[in-house]
């Protein structure tokens, strides 16, 4: 039976198992404190617990019934999970907290600003889990947002408390005797459904429980065992082992930490040789990795690749890894706590470096053939798998920076990730991989690098130039363009020669520099034929110019371009490209006063844009929208949808970078619907709008006119020439000082 997901938390895979008094009792303490963290010794259920309440709360929230009480309105803005135990860079924390939040923010501005400003008003609970390799910094932020956001409260699950005002440590014991047997059996059920202790092997699992002190990890351990191993068996063996750590116990080691050493030493050393190899080397991963991603790092002469698939069965019979479906796929991971130990095996093989490498090389080899797929039928996976592979793809761009001689490959990874970056509402993550990889210094690059590695820095340069120019950065921008084009034409290199032009073409587009917008497009697009170019960067300079055309008033020549894009996009399969024609194609529909086909392209665009978490084309297309929906005589919902496109203009930049020409829609919209509505009507349907999240934006936005029953006959035709207002108020705006 398919398992119900809670609102944005994982699904359980198996039933969670006893611990009813620890759950009432944090939930409880959730209603009084606004921050709560579960503390714990490794492998005692801290993160199941946490989220076990978050699931209960969420379920209260859909009901408004239940243990949750007032959980409907204490968290009326959701439940989030953001999972730390994969971060180690300590400027990635806030990215993924953002992340986490479903956030996208194609800004300069910090992600803290970013996070505090969007939770400052918001009821909502954030579960934090695994913060330990960070407890400074995660503990810094989490007092900032506490304080700035009177509305959030933070579950937390970690080995110690965040040391902060006001928070109310959770301390975990160990399962009780009955509630760890109940675990025990059940999942060794799980295993063997045909597996039904009588008395006397009752009596042999609750004394393994007690030796294994009601850890549920070790539980679950040893529950794997019994597969082939009888109760009494496996008792014999854990006594053998205990017997044989009595003595020889770390110094310092709590009692329990050093049980789950050794419940995990003894699943280690039941493992088969080749298990305990491949153990230690899907270490190497973060979070979730694919059968193939193992075969490539993990095999050699001592495991051979043929092998593989049967190890990786047996490491998953003995829950030592997990197997989970994701929209890219199926995924295995270890658990934390299993993950470090054999992280530990692998370090004293002295093998760890040449399998880090080699999981880099992996990652390379994926990103590259993700840039490829973008420009085919394959866009949307892609988005998906990148998405999935997302904490081993910075482990692998961290790999590279800790060489300076391999600083070329980090430029690389980061730069061939653009269509990521750029189409996938990630601008902020790609600047800082991009700034990190090519900044002069034992970290990145030397600025001045020569050979068969220029090719790898003069990509990143065009990727930093478009991150930023995206941003509203145009000074640092065109400093990297400029490089760009220089170090491109000392190495000849017509590529990178023809991206830094188109970049920077871009750039004077968003700049309202039309006339050098149009060269330095033109111009591009001309290098890239003769180089034989051809991808989404390649089209989306088409579709750049285009629009400057459309701006200008060259509506025919706009419509040219755009209808040889969709018919290459629509060859090709490519979506993120294609969105952008339709918009130029909608823009001129509406010129030409046929709202119902405006109306139809600017659906597909909204819809393609959300999927992909493009901002910059969501919030071009809604608005453009919306001045379709006033011209259909429905001042109303246009007002709705232009307040609901409002706070997106926070995550794109002040007005679009202050653009006269982009802006002008909005601008007229807002004009009629005001005239038709009166100030006061249209400032409460706005208002309306604003309340209205993403995705029921999106929906929304998607419905026929008239659907909502708010039609207001328009004293305007909406005839031919519906835009000129639009192009005059761009010229007047963008000649503005």
């Amino acid at each position: 039976m398919r398992q119900r997901t809670y609102g944005h938390l994982p699904s359980e895979l198996n039933r969670f198992v006893g611990r009813g008094g620890e759950l009432a009792g944090l939930m409880r303490l959730l209603e009084s404190s606004r921050l709560v963290t579960v503390t714990g010794v490794g492998g005692v259920g801290k993160s199941r617990l946490a989220l076990a309440a978050a699931r209960a709360l969420d379920g209260g929230a859909d009901s408004g019934q239940g243990s949750a009480g007032g959980a409907q309105e204490r968290y009326c803005d959701g439940i989030r999970l953001a999972e730390l135990a994969c971060v180690r860079d300590p400027a990635l924390l806030e990215l993924t907290l953002a992340e986490a939040l479903g956030l996208t923010d194609h800004t300069t501005r910090p992600p803290r600003t970013v996070l505090a400003e969007h939770l400052a008003g918001r009821n909502l609970l954030l579960v934090l889990d695994g913060f330990e390799q960070l407890v400074d910094e995660t503990a810094d932020l989490v007092q900032e947002l506490l304080l700035r956001s009177p509305g959030l409260r933070v579950l937390a699950a970690g080995r110690r408390p965040l040391a902060l005002p006001g928070e109310r440590a959770f301390p975990l014991a160990p399962m009780a005797p009955d509630e760890a047997l109940e675990l025990l059996v059940e999942r060794a059920a799980e295993a063997d459904p045909g597996f039904g202790p009588d008395a006397q092997e009752r009596a042999a699992l609750a004394e393994v429980c007690a030796r294994l002190d009601g850890i549920p990890l070790a539980v679950e351990l040893a529950a794997a065992r019994l597969r082939v191993l009888s109760p009494a068996q496996v008792l014999t063996r854990l006594e053998d082992r205990f017997a044989l750590l009595a003595d020889g116990g770390a110094r310092g080691v709590l009692p329990r930490h050093r049980t789950l050493r050794t419940a995990m030493g003894w699943s280690h050393e039941l493992c088969t040789p080749a298990e305990r190899l491949l153990w230690a080397r899907l270490s190497v991963f973060a979070g979730l990795f694919e059968l193939d991603a193992a075969e490539y790092v993990c095999a050699g002469p001592d495991l051979p690749v043929e092998g593989l698939l049967d190890l990786v069965g047996a490491l998953l019979a003995q829950s030592l890894l997990v197997r989970e479906e994701t929209a890219a796929g199926v995924r295995y991971r270890m658990l934390e706590t299993v993950r470090l130990y054999g992280a530990g095996w692998l370090e004293s093989t002295g093998d760890a470096r040449r399998l880090r490498r080699r999981h880099r090389d992996w990652y390379m080899g994926l990103a590259t053939w993700c840039e490829l797929d973008w420009f085919g039928p394959r866009q949307r996976e892609v988005r998906s798998l990148v998405e999935a592979e997302l904490p081993n793809l910075r482990l692998a761009l961290e790999c590279c920076l800790d060489d300076p001689d391999e600083a070329h490959l980090g430029q690389y990874l980061a730069g061939t990730l653009w269509f990521y970056w750029a189409g996938c509402g990630r601008l902020t993550e790609g600047r800082h991989w991009l700034d990190r990889t090519l900044e002069p210094g034992p970290s990145g690059g030397s600025g001045q690098q020569e050979g068969p590695y220029e090719s790898s820095r003069l990509k990143a340069l065009w990727v930093l130039g478009y991150v930023a120019a995206l941003q509203g950065d145009a000074v640092a921008s065109m400093s990297a363009l400029y490089e760009c084009r220089e170090g491109a034409a000392q190495t000849q290199n017509a590529v990178a020669a023809a991206y830094s032009v188109h970049r920077l073409g871009c750039l004077a587009l968003v700049s309202d520099d039309m006339t050098r917008a149009r060269e330095l497009l033109g111009s591009a697009l001309e290098q890239y034929r003769a180089a034989g170019e051809l991808n989404s960067s390649v089209l989306m300079c088409q579709v750049e110019l285009a629009m400057a055309l459309a701006f200008q008033g060259e509506l025919a020549g706009a419509v040219s371009l755009c209808e040889e894009v969709r018919e290459v996009c629509e060859e090709r399969g490519e979506l993120w490209t294609k969105a952008y024609a339709l918009y130029v194609l909608a823009y001129a529909a509406l010129d030409a006063g046929a709202t119902p086909e405006a109306r139809r392209l600017l659906s597909e665009c909204v819809a393609v844009n959300h999927a992909f978490h493009d901002l910059v084309g969501l919030v071009l297309a809604l608005e453009l929208l919306a001045l379709v929906t006033v011209a259909e005589g429905h001042p109303a919902e246009a007002a709705v949808l232009q307040g609901a496109a409002e706070p997106m203009w926070d995550g794109v930049g002040l007005q679009l970078f202050g653009s006269g020409y982009f802006n002008a829609p909005r601008l007229m919209c807002q004009e009629r619907a005001g005239e038709l509505l009166g100030a006061d009507r249209y400032a409460a349907y706005a208002a309306e709008g604003r309340q209205l999240s993403r995705e029921a934006l999106v929906v929304r936005a998607q419905l026929a006119p008239g659907e909502r029953g708010r039609g207001v006959p328009s004293p305007r035709p909406a005839g031919r020439g519906g835009l000129r207002g639009t192009r005059a108020a761009g010229r007047a705006a963008a000649d503005q000082p």
